[in-house]
């Protein structure tokens, strides 16, 4: 009988130690299931943080013209001109604009200037190009940059003959669509408009930048950058999203950004004061290639066109 309750004893233990043994082997299942949910949760929340997230971006974002349509008959943005821009401007008869604007046009250029002005900038760039992401070759002063510092493209022995006559010819009478164009969408006399110094072709890449100028990416106003500008223009020698990625030309607006997407051929132009303030967004692969023309109203600030027989006696 004492024998049959030590059994039934040992029994009863062994039984509870069992299920002590079960109790510990389902902690850490119930350890991993409560971590799975937190985890899955986590999951959850962050995805629509992401989502929320770029939907705000968006919604602070407007394409004013992407790359995929070919503006025919142009775009027009209308502004409030800054008052600086317009008290300086209004001295200057027959310049000041009707309104502060942006126009956006694909038909003034052709496809083959384009061609041709790219061409330009490649040969003279080969002799040149900054360490950095930014290169530039100006073809009315001469200036192009060359590792850390610019050179002076007419006075390099390799480069006297590089540029032909009809070079010259072309920049000259693309500028000349660019000023009437100008003259007719902003409604000023095209005889009071004149060229500006710089005029350049620049070559955007995704290299780091080594210097200042190799940092293109910041927020400016043109006239705060250059005191001549009263009218900026900018023609894109490539596409967006086909030869580069990144480099689109962003402006900050107060309730949104108005983004242009660079398509071959395309012009844009703007009044230079605040009202137009905006950056470049930083080129993520491939090169980007734009052209800027310049002009102002003060016709001490204009500089003569680029000649050959100026440059190359």
């Amino acid at each position: 009988m004492v024998e049959l309750k030590k059994r039934t004893i040992k029994s009863l233990t062994n039984l509870d130690t069992n299920k002590s043994k079960d109790k510990d082997k389902d902690k850490p299942i119930t350890q991993q299931r409560l971590t799975l949910r937190v985890l899955s949760r986590i999951v959850v929340i962050t995805a629509l943080l992401i989502v929320v997230y770029f939907t705000s971006k968006d919604d602070k974002l407007r394409i004013f013209a992407s790359q995929s349509e070919k503006l025919l008959s142009g775009k027009v943005q209308t502004l409030q001109c800054s008052p600086e821009y317009m008290k300086e401007i209004n001295v200057y008869e027959g310049c000041f604009p009707k309104k502060c604007k942006r126009f956006v046009t694909d038909t003034v250029v052709s496809s083959l200037e384009v061609d041709n002005l790219l061409f330009i900038a490649k040969k003279g760039l080969k002799y040149g190009r900054s360490l950095g992401g930014a290169s530039i070759i100006d073809l009315h002063s001469g200036a192009m940059s060359k590792g850390q510092f610019f050179i002076n493209i007419y006075e390099s022995p390799n480069m006297k003959k590089l540029f032909t006559e009809d070079d010259f010819n072309l920049y000259r009478g693309v500028k000349e669509k660019v000023r009437h164009t100008i003259a007719n969408n902003f409604g000023v006399d095209v005889d009071k408009i004149y060229l500006t110094k710089p005029t350049f072709i620049s070559e955007i890449t995704s290299k780091n930048a080594v210097t200042k100028h190799d940092e293109y990416w910041h927020s400016h106003v043109d006239k705060e950058t250059y005191s001549s500008f009263h009218y900026t223009s900018l023609l894109y020698l490539n596409d967006y999203n086909v030869d580069f990625e990144g480099g689109r030309f962003v402006f900050l607006d107060d309730k949104y950004n108005t983004t242009i997407e660079p398509r071959k051929g395309r012009l844009s132009i703007f009044t230079s004061g605040h009202e137009n303030l905006h950056f470049v967004e930083r080129v993520t692969s491939g090169v980007r290639y734009a052209m800027t023309i310049a002009f102002t109203c003060d016709k001490q600030q204009s500089i003569e066109d680029p000649n050959i027989d100026k440059y190359i006696p």
